[in-house]
């Protein structure tokens, strides 16, 4: 059945000017000049080391005085940050980028033709690239009201493993390849340098990954996020989000499938099918 809720912690960026694309092709981890109408990328801005600032969808505007605007949904805790940190990188470059009154919406559980149909005038919508029962993302000019909620799509998104920006990841910390950005298709492998390609490149050629972001459950309500996770009295990692009993957890990779326990709770960790893991820990 359809479903369809408002994201309220969620706002959008617009970045106009004529040079938006090449601008935005040097800083963040996917390749932008796939975004088009209908059709968003997931990206990463990282630091200078290759270290994970804050993610967002890039949709394509095709209307505006230079031909279009490219529209970042992010999260609206990082809006501020986003626009002041890019706005390093303008240099020469023609571009303008400003926070913008659009709401962000998702819908799943649905087929194309539906999701169509919910788009209301001046809205923009695009399937959600990282995984085909994600659904749809929708920045709207007005709040949609559904029977669905922000807390009904937490659990969806939960139960695909899909993480969630700063609620998962460890701003300055977080490797992308850890996050599941290679298999989510959140990084391009063939568009070029942008900033922290290099130790993303490096990360995967070398097979350097140590932990990854897994998908977790539990008997009971999953601790906070930040909740040492033990096996054999051992440190092996940490809680990030979670809904009830089910979460996210930062894991060594040698101990997925060990006694796990977190806040006097045994965990188990699920691997989506999407998830490649390397074959031993598999």
């Amino acid at each position: 059945m359809l479903k369809l809720a408002h994201l309220p912690e969620r706002a959008v960026v617009a970045v106009t000017g004529p040079d938006r694309v090449t601008f935005l092709q040097g800083l963040v981890s996917n390749d932008v000049a796939l975004a088009a109408p209908g059709k968003a990328v997931w990206a990463a801005l990282l630091t200078a080391q290759g270290k994970w600032l804050a993610d967002f969808f890039i949709l394509s505007v095709s209307d505006g005085p230079d031909g279009g605007r490219l529209l970042l949904d992010c999260e609206r805790a990082q809006a501020a940050m986003l626009v002041q940190r890019l706005s390093r990188y303008r240099l020469r470059a023609d571009v303008a980028l400003r926070q913008i009154d659009l709401h962000v919406h998702v819908a799943w559980d649905t087929e194309a033709r539906e999701a169509h149909a919910m788009v209301e005038p001046g809205s923009i919508a695009a399937p959600d690239p990282r995984h085909p029962d994600a659904g749809w993302r929708i920045l709207s000019p007005t709040e949609r009201e559904w029977e669905a909620d922000e807390s009904d799509w937490d659990r969806h998104r939960l139960l695909l493993g899909l993480p969630e920006g700063a609620r998962d990841c460890e701003s300055e910390k977080t490797v992308l390849l850890e996050a599941g950005f290679d298999e989510l298709h959140g990084i391009s492998w063939t568009k070029g340098c942008y900033m922290g390609q290099e130790l993303t490149a490096r990360t995967r050629y070398r097979g350097l990954l140590k932990r990854r972001l897994v998908p977790v459950t539990s008997e009971a309500a999953l601790p906070a996020p930040g909740t040492p996770i033990t096996h054999d009295g051992l440190e092996v990692g940490t809680m990030r989000s979670s809904r009830d009993a089910l979460g996210i957890a930062l894991l060594r990779l040698e101990h997925l499938h060990g006694d796990l326990r977190a806040g006097g709770h045994a965990l188990r960790t699920r691997i989506p099918d999407w998830m490649r893991l390397p074959a031993e820990t598999a």
